[in-house]
């Protein structure tokens, strides 16, 4: 199965841990719903909310392309408007901002006054 950012999914709780709830979502998918995502509000322990082997319909709030590793939320599902259809929305994580093209010209044009400054505090350690 495809799955797809904003998607609703069944599965079944597999694990749980003090920071989240693993799910199962069938043919060795697996997704972690992180424990401020399993309810509005804050959440002491997540086993007031979740269960193992408990079966939850979840919405898929990101996707890594790297890892795989699927973020699940049921909090998403407590205000939502069923008669709403969620969009086909697809988020891709970059770690910059792959439509400005400034390779390393900020840590260059810096790069002359963070020595500047170092050397500053080096001198001001050996007086002190």
């Amino acid at each position: 199965m495809a799955f797809k950012i904003g998607q609703r999914v069944t599965g079944q709780i597999t694990g749980i841990q003090p920071y989240g709830a693993f799910v199962s979502l069938g043919g060795h998918r697996q997704g972690l719903i992180h424990i401020s995502e399993c309810h509005c509000g804050y959440v002491k322990d997540i086993h007031d909310y979740l269960k193992v082997n408990e079966e939850v319909e979840v919405v898929i709030l990101d996707i890594d392309e790297f890892t795989g590793k699927i973020s699940l939320s049921l909090r998403c599902l407590e205000h939502l408007d069923t008669s709403v259809e969620v969009l086909d929305h697809q988020h891709r994580h970059y770690w910059t901002n792959h439509r400005i093209n400034i390779g390393f010209k900020p840590i260059g044009d810096r790069l002359t006054g963070w020595k500047t400054e170092a050397l500053r505090q080096l001198d001001e350690q050996e007086t002190s």
